[in-house]
């Protein structure tokens, strides 16, 4: 790979700061919130995940898109969120006086829709609901290296983010990738995972810290070599790696030089498609 040392020698600086201590202060995640009067824009934050993750800006149930003057088209497969299930209590206090509580006791799957599986029947019903959050699609659209995301043929949304919530996802099965921030180190976290996985490395499962350094690690360089220090979050990056690591009994720096190797060729992947026309890069892919 054509730019792997270029990779190495970024990854060099990141890792004498890491063994030397002189890492910047962690950046504070910027949440992205959804403004407009979208139905799913109301839902928990992980059902706005599945949302983006399923590749869609805007879903709804069956009957709910007719509302708007849209129909979804026959054949097309519903996607599930979970609603909540709540049952009413009744309780005595010590004095005798009797309240009512509200309480989740279970989850039910609820079949939705995404926009793209809709066609509009009623034009004129749904102009009045068409006005879309572009503050949020702005920023995706203007992502740096976002060319080589959709080059690859993946979806990338934004969801309402929460301090509780996953801050971005990469869903390989979906062909996704989902942000709840606006840091940069997040975006770019999310894209070293979709070219671990185009490469055939990314086979560990769940949240292993192997897979994590590499993306973690790999997100920093990128950035590096990009030219978004600042944004590569040195300091983020590092308190994110020795979380992973120590919960797993791995020393900090020796999960970095384990997963090393990984996080150049996955930033090198990345530069050679931005260097590479869409057209040329459909071919090789293919």
């Amino acid at each position: 790979m054509r730019f792997y040392g270029q990779a190495e020698s970024c990854a060099k600086r990141i890792l004498e700061a890491f063994e030397t201590g002189r890492i910047p202060q962690a950046i504070a995640p910027v949440f992205i919130q959804r403004n407009d009067d979208t139905p799913c824009r109301k839902w928990s934050w992980s059902n706005q995940l599945i949302t983006a993750l399923s590749g869609t800006d805007d879903a709804r149930g069956f009957r709910q898109w007719l509302d708007t003057g849209r129909a979804v088209r026959k054949g097309e497969k519903a996607f599930y969120i979970l609603a909540p299930i709540t049952k009413t209590f009744t309780e005595t206090a010590a004095n005798g006086e009797e309240k009512s509580r509200v309480a989740v006791v279970g989850f039910k799957a609820i079949p939705v829709f995404g926009i793209e599986q809709t066609d509009i029947v009623d034009e004129s019903t749904w102009n009045k609901h068409s006005e879309l959050d572009r503050k949020a699609e702005q920023f995706i659209d203007e992502l740096p290296l976002i060319g080589v995301a959709r080059q690859w043929g993946l979806t990338v949304k934004a969801y309402s983010g929460s301090e509780r919530g996953a801050l971005g996802w990469f869903k390989p099965g979906a062909g996704a990738i989902a942000l709840g921030v606006e840091n940069l180190s997040t975006w770019a976290h999310e894209l070293i995972h979709a070219a671990d996985h185009r490469l055939g490395s990314l086979k560990e499962r769940g949240q292993h810290w192997l897979s994590e350094t590499v993306a973690e690690l790999g997100g920093a360089i990128l950035l590096y070599a990009a030219g978004y220090e600042r944004e590569a979050d040195i300091g983020g990056a590092w308190s994110y790696i020795q979380k992973y690591a120590s919960e797993n009994e791995v020393e900090p720096i020796k999960a970095c030089t384990t997963a090393l190797d990984r996080a150049c060729k996955a930033v090198a992947l990345i530069l050679e498609s931005a260097a590479t026309p869409a057209t040329e890069g459909k071919a090789v892919a293919a």
